[in-house]
């Protein structure tokens, strides 16, 4: 059955680019409450400009959920044109700042591990090779990084993931992704740790061990523990950075999971092991967009971004 959206286009002659910002904000934080800290705006304010906006409209360009909002399908309609008269205001103005002529802008978003190894060695091989090429980034969880690609927020997401990759939610477009990497995930210990001596740990050694995991205000399912072990975990401290976790098992806090790609940028102490004796628990890292023909810089930045992950 073809799904019809109707949009009373006349009246958008009234709505104000503020609306339109915070329209893409609340869809790529995902709440008016996160909209509303990213702006620096009330949260009453937030949700006047979306009113505005969906008056506008004739339609709920929203779906208020109890894990927070989603576009509806007129929602994604506003959306793709908003994105598309934002974009331009902003190149306007960065122009006007006296940006280099011919510069092109390419939004980026990553997850933290990858912050970590592949968008340096990619951000510096494109200074040298496309200096004509602005990246602009921005650090999230692989959900976030989704909603920010749907709402335009980033023109492409390093996003991780257990294969075989899964969108996080059910919103559409669907993503268009490629592989990047596929490593072993592995176990971060103290070197002073039992089971720092061998050169792999058992799984079933992992059982009954303290664990330091990510905060559970990413979002995420619990990172940092190993999958699958069947007990309820002891999870000594919390923490959002990788780094964090890690300097945390140096100081002998405890164990935490880690991807192989952490292995040599991993700080003293702390040794990273292959974990053996169970199913072989595999980290994908992802390079996504919304589909659609991409531009000829984001062309480039995905292949730079590509080449870093190959000699990670």
């Amino acid at each position: 059955m073809e799904l019809v959206v109707c949009v009373n286009v006349m009246d958008f002659t009234d709505v104000s680019l503020t609306a339109l910002r915070v329209f893409r904000a609340v869809a790529d934080q995902g709440t008016f409450t996160a909209a509303a800290v990213s702006l620096g705006y009330t949260q009453s304010a937030v949700s006047r400009q979306i009113a505005a906006i969906e008056r506008a409209a004739g339609a709920s360009l929203l779906e208020r959920r109890r894990d927070g909002v989603r576009l509806t399908p007129a929602g994604r309609v506003v959306m793709r044109r908003a994105v598309v008269v934002l974009d331009e205001i902003d190149a306007a103005a960065r122009e006007l700042s006296g940006l280099p002529g011919g510069a092109v802008t390419v939004r980026l978003g990553w997850v933290p591990t990858a912050g970590a190894t592949v968008v340096p060695k990619a951000l510096a091989a494109l200074r040298h090779s496309d200096p004509g090429i602005e990246v602009r980034t921005r650090e999230g969880n692989t959900p976030a990084l989704a909603r920010a690609l749907r709402a335009g927020a980033v023109d492409l997401a390093l996003l991780a993931s257990a294969p075989p990759f899964r969108p996080p939610d059910d919103e559409s477009p669907p993503l268009a992704v490629r592989t990047l990497t596929e490593r072993p995930l592995c176990l971060a210990v103290p070197e002073g740790h039992p089971l720092a001596r061998a050169d792999f740990a058992d799984v079933e050694d992992l059982r009954g061990q303290r664990w330091i995991a990510g905060s559970p205000a990413d979002g995420d399912r619990v990172m940092g523990v190993w999958p699958g072990l069947g007990e309820r975990p002891e999870i000594a401290h919390t923490a959002r950075d990788w780094l964090a976790k890690l300097h945390l098992v140096a100081a002998g806090l405890g164990v935490t999971t880690a991807p192989a790609s952490l292995a040599g940028i991993a700080p003293p102490g702390v040794r990273i092991l292959p974990v053996r004796g169970g199913p072989l628990e595999l980290r994908r890292l992802v390079v996504a967009r919304v589909p659609g023909p991409p531009d000829e810089a984001v062309n480039r930045v995905a292949a730079a971004l590509r080449a870093a992950a190959l000699a990670s």
